[in-house]
């Protein structure tokens, strides 16, 4: 369950240096040329001017066996890095699960009736299988009736040879023949004519006949379909890949529950990323949280079984912080001593810009995002999306555009990811942005991408949608009206009003 080889670098245990950007990475295209982006720095008033850490200070020391925290390199811009995250993997081939873990996943073959459905014929009712006409004679269950006998049978009981129908439980009545044997009668709420040949009973192949196609492929499957396998005789069947995710939090002043002292932490990642993930396309199999110690990022990052996943390793980790350049983060040199390399180190967009993806020498693909929450949704959202989608057999994750509500000054260099609300159908950045806010991003609609030339007041902006929120909804077009004749009587203080309409900025609305 690992991306195939042929998308990897010939030989991926040569060192953990970045994978170059494309041609377009170059100075004045919106890409940081030769150094790293300058820190944050948000116009909304309550921006945190840091995504994850500083980088480090001129002259700081990194760890033995580091790589140069101050090594030259060219940092993806946001569409390089969506798309370098997208082509660096292959789908996963697909394969047999179990039914029970099989609800939502993608069919790969066909389920087709191993043998007739029902494979028998069987009463719809409770009472007594007949043959002929009555009253009928009793006979012992599950023997030949000849005619004028009857046996007794439940709901889903097999029929007996001979049997014609089934008489209901509410329309017989026992009583004695001449000779004091029992025999059956019609009576109680019996009908007339009742039962007609063939009457309460399931054929067989009623419902299906061996051979026949009962579910195709590329269905996504629901509950229903399941139980329809589970008929049909199946214990598994065959599914596209997903991929399976290892979550690797970390920070030893993380608290799990109630309020952080200072210099303590509430942990944002451990109650959400996973089900972000699973809406993502993962299947989100175990979270880990380690301290900030770096033999505990390497026992972090081995390969091991994971229970919850049949035994069967991570295709992608993600890990939670130390994707900075100082000696106490430990990314890049976990994954240069595992052999690994650096698809994207570092993305010009803010927040988020320390986004880190490596390929391991087993195939296993590493994401580090930011420690600060919302630059690390805004990582997820960039990189890992598209590489989930990659690996699960998906496309890359759509761009829209929408009316901007706002005028949105430039910042040369960076994209910026801004969370948005919709007020009268245009895009207004949300407040409380900052990256280690949560307050804008769990009120937006959706998350404007704000090339670094800035935006003008009704202009349209790139645009995408949120893992738990709807599809950006597609611009409105004008349509054309039919012209009715000048009215005379309008004043020269209403037609210039007319003529100076356009976009309003409604964006002080906001809270």
């Amino acid at each position: 369950m690992t991306a195939a080889p042929e998308h990897r670098s010939d030989d991926p245990h040569t060192s953990a240096q970045p994978t170059p950007a494309g041609d377009g990475a170059a100075a004045g295209d919106g890409t940081a040329s030769g150094t790293e982006p300058a820190p944050d720095t948000d116009a909304a008033p309550d921006t945190d001017p840091a995504d994850d850490a500083a980088p480090a200070a001129a002259g700081e020391q990194e760890a033995p066996g580091a790589p140069d925290a101050h090594a030259k390199h060219l940092a993806h811009t946001w569409e390089e890095a969506r798309q370098a995250a997208f082509d660096c993997a292959a789908p996963i081939p697909a394969a047999p699960v179990p039914l029970r873990l099989a609800v939502g996943r993608t069919l790969a073959a066909d389920i087709t009736a191993h043998q007739d459905m029902p494979h028998y014929a069987s009463s719809a009712m409770d009472g007594w299988a007949v043959n002929g006409s009555g009253p009928w004679i009793l006979a012992e269950p599950g023997q030949r009736l000849a005619p004028h006998q009857a046996s007794v049978i439940v709901t889903g009981g097999l029929i007996p040879a001979g049997a014609k129908a089934v008489l209901r439980t509410e329309s017989g009545v026992i009583s004695a023949d001449d000779d004091g044997l029992p025999v059956l009668t019609l009576g109680g709420a019996a009908r007339p004519g009742e039962p007609r040949n063939g009457q309460h009973i399931r054929k067989a192949a009623e419902e299906a006949a061996a051979g026949d196609v009962l579910v195709r492929a590329g269905v996504v499957l629901n509950p229903a379909h399941v139980a329809l396998a589970a008929l049909a005789g199946y214990d598994e069947v065959k599914v596209l890949g997903k991929p399976v995710v290892k979550l690797l939090l970390t920070g030893s002043e993380v608290v799990e529950q109630g309020l952080p002292e200072p210099g303590r932490v509430r942990d944002t990642f451990g109650p959400q990323l996973a089900t972000v993930v699973e809406m993502l396309g993962g299947l989100c199999r175990e979270q880990v949280r380690i301290g900030d110690g770096y033999t505990e990022w390497l026992e972090g990052l081995e390969d091991s079984g994971i229970p919850e996943a049949l035994n069967l390793p991570a295709d992608v980790v993600i890990t939670t912080g130390g994707t900075g350049r100082s000696g106490t983060d430990h990314f890049r040199r976990a994954v240069a001593e595992l052999g690994g390399r650096l698809i994207i180190d570092g993305v010009a967009m803010r927040p988020g810009h320390p986004a880190v993806l490596a390929e391991l020498p087993d195939g296993r693909f590493v994401l580090g995002l930011p420690g600060n929450p919302l630059a690390a949704m805004m990582t997820l959202s960039t990189v890992g999306a598209p590489l989930l989608a990659a690996l699960g057999h998906g496309q890359l994750p759509p761009v829209r555009e929408v009316p901007c509500g706002t005028l949105i000054e430039p910042d040369p260099g960076r994209t910026r990811l801004m969370p948005f609300r919709l007020l009268y159908g245009m895009a207004s950045p949300a407040q409380h942005t900052g990256p280690g806010m949560m307050r804008g991003l769990a009120s937006a609609d959706g998350v404007l991408v704000v090339p670094p030339h800035g935006v003008q007041l009704g202009e349209m902006v790139p645009a995408f949608a949120l893992p738990w929120g709807p599809a950006i909804p597609e611009p409105k077009t004008a349509e054309a009206k039919p012209k009715s004749p000048a009215r005379k009587s309008a004043s020269r203080t209403s037609a210039g009003q007319a003529a100076q309409s356009g976009p309003v900025d409604w964006s002080a609305l906001l809270d």
